[in-house]
């Protein structure tokens, strides 16, 4: 090896690999395709990886056989036939036993080789590998395919070092087997691996006691030999059916549901369950109805039949209610497969202790003492789980750039450009890392899209010179950032399950997989792949490139609908006239959501300045009078009425406890500006009249308004401090037309695509006004007088064109002396947060505005 001032300047092998399980094998594999050469480093004695170590009874996996297997390879399929739906440990070793084999892959892999450290020579710009027993090796590339349920997580029980019995774990059984025949057995812990091996165990012991800290959900396996539909459709069409897993949400091809709880009669949503039960996969039980991950109430229909489940099996009522779990939600830790669970708590000789009842104080030398009892045991088996995700990562000592260790960069959780890389630490790949589909998916599908987008990595970084790679922290940010997205839209960050590192006392409470689907991540990495590696620094001898940016800025959800409107190949608004754009607002309208309930919405017409104006006036559910808000629709003065914003309305009135009378007003084309303008300030002056009448509290009176009907609030807070009143205690500016100056950035940036576009608003302006009165203060309140205003609320959309405008507006407030909060929604179109129900991500902000609605209260002397 050459060396350069003692720093070698060729590595031993090409790459580095940790773990001979799926991941590692095809990793080894592929690599030695590309003509890389590469060394596998395995602490156990054998490939298998989790599958190697797992060996208690009834472990399987959780996907189906047909799903749950090498897809890269033809012959390999053909050559190896799976025995069951769900395959048996044993079964799944020997068949990566197997696949090592076929492609001859032991000669690389350095068994019974522990990795202690490794560490980034910058220098030499190469990984340096130290192992027990050595040699170390020094790679370019340094991959960990360690899994992310291969670490037991440490015991968290008092005196568990005292117990002189029998000790298991079943995240390392024996592999010669246990025998509990005759004896007295307790299990601690009722996830997966609990759940598989409670009703093996009950067979064998003479007293079984399981202690249970949380109750999880299970259904049953129903295993056999494997489905015959998907067996069926892979000889049919092997190439599609893999290329529908690799495109599905889970891994698994699957039409998603799209109905929503509330859209299926009770009678529907019973049979979907039984079906789903009967049909026994967690492809089919987390797929009831559209909403069951992020609506509440849906899912509590879920929990709701699962209890019942439950309850028509245990027969003692108080070991069925104990076997409900009511503290998280259905699908917010991972469901379970079993056989024959909830019957084993009908023998005689099976006991369930609720811990949450009665705690255990310790374990003893003869077994374990609760705070109500002492059970003595021949043996324990402690089903306690594993340090997800990072545990096998952060468990070596990893030294990237700096001297920085891994373990400390993520001290608060980790952080990742798409599961894949961490800044700071150059060619370290992680095979389905934390923040990639990873768990939450079909492993198998997982593992080979990592393995095959790291290895065109190599090949295309090889053909192009370069050496190195890793994230730039802008792109890393922006992924947290996207996955946090992901992640906040659904259920599952309220649970305290190891998906959010809860299981392991001190790690860090975050959401560690990517939720956003298979199909999506998939998509995400072809992008960056083929916009030159998008967010990624590449060195190599004689170049380098930085490619910065973040690959998903929109909120997921955001995203998701501005999808589902372009597969609808709906026309542009501006193609259309008036009355036929009217027509098709009020037809897309009838379909939305309602929003949630208030207290009363009364309809009533007002006096204008060309006739009777509609309004319509939300009260809160508690007892009047209440401040008054009088609200101003969106439309850009072509579109929409006092009804329009109906959800939005309701939302900001239900969360505020404020009383909401949207107004309506005349529109272009047939009454053009300054029409809309004058009917706004008529509104105004009327409520303010009738303040008493109308349930309010005199004095209490405040503007707000979306887009168009933003700069309605605007200007008509202008025109009450011009005429002495009537006085506001505040004006709320949803995503507001502040001017007509098209030339600002955000015009160019969000010109198409994100249901406003800059077309669109040009076919508004010539509906309304005319050119030369688009300078107006009127249409154009950024160029008014702006002092002596109420406090204002101020929120733009970052993909909105009206970005810019409501900007330099609430920073023109500012200037004059006004009292502004800013707020700008990351990840939001002009139209994404009104869309209640719709758009969760948008709550956030609606409950911001509401929060500021009484705040503006708040300050008016009573």
């Amino acid at each position: 090896m050459a060396e350069t001032n003692g720093a070698p300047t060729q590595p031993d092998v090409d790459v580095v690999v940790v773990g001979a399980g799926f991941a590692g094998l095809y990793m080894l594999h592929k690599l030695r395709g590309l003509g890389f050469t590469a060394t596998v480093l395995e602490t156990a004695d054998d490939v298998g990886g989790t599958w190697y170590w797992n060996r208690y009874p009834g472990a399987r996996c959780d996907i189906p056989t047909t799903d749950y297997t090498f897809g890269f390879d033809p012959d390999l399929e053909s050559a190896w036939t799976w025995s069951e739906k769900y395959a048996a440990q044993p079964e799944i070793l020997r068949y990566l036993q197997f696949v090592a084999e076929r492609y001859d892959l032991r000669r690389d892999i350095r068994f019974s080789t522990k990795v202690t450290e490794a560490t980034w020579d910058e220098t030499a710009r190469l990984w340096r590998i130290g192992t027990d027993p050595g040699p170390g090796l020094t790679a370019r590339y340094y991959v960990m395919a360690t899994g992310c349920l291969s670490v037991p997580k440490d015991l968290d029980i008092p005196g568990a070092d005292r117990f002189r019995g029998d000790v298991y774990f079943t995240s390392r059984w024996p592999h010669e087997g246990v025998d509990f025949t005759g004896k007295r057995v307790g299990v601690v812990g009722t996830g997966s691996s609990g759940i598989q091996s409670i009703p093996l165990i009950a067979e064998q012991a003479a007293e079984l006691t399981v202690f249970q800290r949380t109750p999880n959900f299970s259904i049953p396996a129903h295993n056999g030999p494997p489905p015959q539909q998907s067996l069926e459709e892979i000889a049919t069409d092997r190439e599609g059916y893999r290329d529908r897993a690799k495109w599905s949400r889970i891994g698994v091809p699957r039409e998603p549901a799209t109905e929503t709880a509330a859209q299926l009669t009770p009678e529907e949503r019973k049979a979907r369950f039984d079906a789903a039960v009967a049909e026994g996969t967690l492809g089919g039980i987390l797929a009831l109805w559209a909403d069951m991950g992020t609506n509440p109430e849906a899912n509590d229909m879920v929990r709701d039949l699962m209890h019942d489940r439950i309850r028509s099996i245990v027969r003692d009522p108080e070991t069925a209610e104990s076997l409900c779990p009511k503290d998280h939600y259905f699908g917010t830790k991972r469901p379970c497969l079993d056989t024959g669970y909830y019957e084993t708590f009908n023998k005689p000789h099976v006991t369930l202790v609720d811990l949450r009842k009665q705690p255990i104080t310790t374990v003893t030398e003869t077994g374990i003492e609760t705070a109500e009892a002492s059970y003595e045991f021949d043996a324990i088996v402690y089903a306690t789980g594993f340090d997800a995700m990072t545990g096998a990562i952060v468990g070596v000592d990893i030294t990237g750039v700096g001297g920085q260790t891994l373990k400390d960069k993520w001290a608060d959780g980790p952080h990742t450009y798409l599961g894949l890389q961490s800044t700071g630490f150059p060619n370290l790949f992680l095979i389905t890392g934390p923040e990639s589909p990873s768990v939450l998916s079909n492993m198998a599908v997982s593992i080979e899209q990592h393995v095959e987008w790291v290895a065109d990595c190599l090949r295309d970084m090889r053909e192009a010179g370069f050496t190195t790679i890793e994230p730039t922290q802008t792109a890393e940010d922006g992924w947290g950032l996207h996955n946090g997205d992901c992640a906040a839209i659904t259920l599952h960050p309220t649970a305290n399950s190891w998906y959010m590192g809860a299981n392991v006392p001190g790690k860090p409470r975050v959401f560690l997989a990517y939720i956003g689907g298979v199909d999506a991540y998939r998509a995400v990495c072809d992008e960056v792949r083929e916009k030159g590696y998008l967010g990624f620094r590449l060195n190599g001898a004689e170049r380098e490139q930085e490619n910065d940016g973040v690959i998903r800025r929109l909120q997921p959800d955001v995203a998701m609908v501005l999808d589902m409107m372009a597969s609808l190949g709906l026309p542009p608004l501006e193609s259309m006239t008036p009355a036929d754009a009217r027509a098709f607002m009020d037809a897309t309208s009838a379909d939305r959501p309602t929003g949630p309930e208030v207290g009363e919405i009364v309809d009533g017409v007002l006096p204008g300045p060309a006739g009777d104006l509609d309004y319509r006036i939300y009260r809160p559910d508690t007892p009047g009078p209440h401040p008054l808000v009088v609200y101003y629709h969106g439309g850009g003065w072509v579109l929409g009425g006092h009804d329009s914003d109906d959800p939005l309305c309701r939302d900001l009135c239900a969360r505020s406890g404020v009383a909401i009378v949207s107004v309506d007003y005349r529109h272009g084309p047939e009454a053009r500006f300054p029409a809309a303008h004058d009917d706004a300030w008529a509104a105004l002056q009327w409520v303010a009249a009738h303040v008493p009448e109308l349930g309010g509290i005199p004095g209490q009176l405040a503007v707000a308004g979306w887009s168009a009907g933003a700069n309605l609030a605007a200007v008509v807070a202008q025109q009450a401090r011009d005429a002495g009143g009537p006085e506001l205690a505040g004006q709320l500016l949803l995503t507001p037309v502040t001017d007509s100056d098209m030339s600002r950035p955000s015009y160019t940036e969000n010109a198409e695509g994100y249901v406003l576009t800059k077309p669109l608003m040009e076919w508004f302006f010539d509906h309304y006004v005319d050119p030369a009165d688009r300078k107006d203060p009127r249409i154009a309140p950024l160029h008014a007088d702006l002092a002596g205003l109420p406090p204002a609320v101020i929120v733009t959309g970052e993909f909105d064109p009206l970005r810019d405008e409501g900007n330099a507006y609430g920073e023109a407030l500012e200037r004059a002396g006004n009292q502004v909060r800013l707020v700008q929604a990351r990840g939001h179109t002009h139209t994404s947060m009104t869309m209640v129900d719709v758009v969760l991500s948008g709550a956030s902000y609606r409950a911001l505005m509401a929060e500021a609605i009484s705040e503006f209260f708040s300050r008016v002397p009573a």
